[in-house]
């Protein structure tokens, strides 16, 4: 099965001709460069809106691929596992990326109030380009768009850089210089652990389907 990010990186080159470009700071090194998913920008604002619109793509598709997620749990069961307890971590994982969602809208929103000129065009080509690491989902056999769909997690620098955004613009207002990388700031007790998912089991035969 191609993984999560050979598949997004596939989408995003697709869809990297037809978007319009993005500000960027300074070239990245390799070693930041790898930190960032594929096709993202590398500003935090940027970076945010496109963590967004993947987010919510995926969120999107839920509906359309739980049927099949749950014939390939059923007939794939891991040894000792619960077939209950598993669906569970689906609507657990749907209730965070309501939370994440709602933390990348705070962020993008302060970020655009701190903004000394408008930044709403950005944002929203940033999204749109987030959105098309979905693109091809209707194009997918519905076994495939389900396995890639399971096996997705949100980048973890999606929450980190979404909370300094939001800190940051908050604190400093108009002074915030909203073209240039940072370090996400480490997260404080309490704070949205990083919406990750554990990969399906690997299926010895091929999933029917589509």
């Amino acid at each position: 099965m191609i993984t999560p990010i050979l598949f997004a990186l596939a989408l995003a080159a697709q869809d990297t001709e037809a978007a319009a470009p993005i500000e960027t700071a300074a070239p990245a090194t390799p070693e930041v460069e790898a930190a960032y998913p594929p096709g993202a920008p590398r500003d935090p604002y940027g970076l945010v809106a496109w963590c967004y619109g993947a987010l919510s793509a995926h969120k999107g598709l839920r509906d359309q691929v739980m049927p099949e997620v749950i014939r390939i749990e059923t007939a794939y069961r891991r040894p000792g596992s619960s077939l209950a307890q598993d669906l569970k971590s689906y609507d657990e994982l749907d209730e965070l990326s309501v939370r994440n969602l709602a933390l990348f809208s705070r962020a993008m929103e302060a970020a655009e109030k701190a903004s000394p000129r408008p930044i709403n065009a950005q944002g929203a080509e940033a999204l749109r380009r987030g959105r098309g690491t979905w693109s091809r989902a209707a194009d997918l056999p519905r076994a495939r768009l389900a396995q890639e769909w399971m096996s997705w997690t949100l980048p973890a620098r999606c929450e980190t850089t979404a909370a300094t955004l939001e800190q940051r613009a908050l604190l400093m207002g108009p002074a915030f210089d909203l073209s240039a990388e940072f370090e996400p700031l480490i997260p404080e007790a309490g704070a949205v652990e990083p919406q990750t998912e554990e990969a399906p089991a690997p299926i010895d035969e091929p999933v029917a389907g589509g």
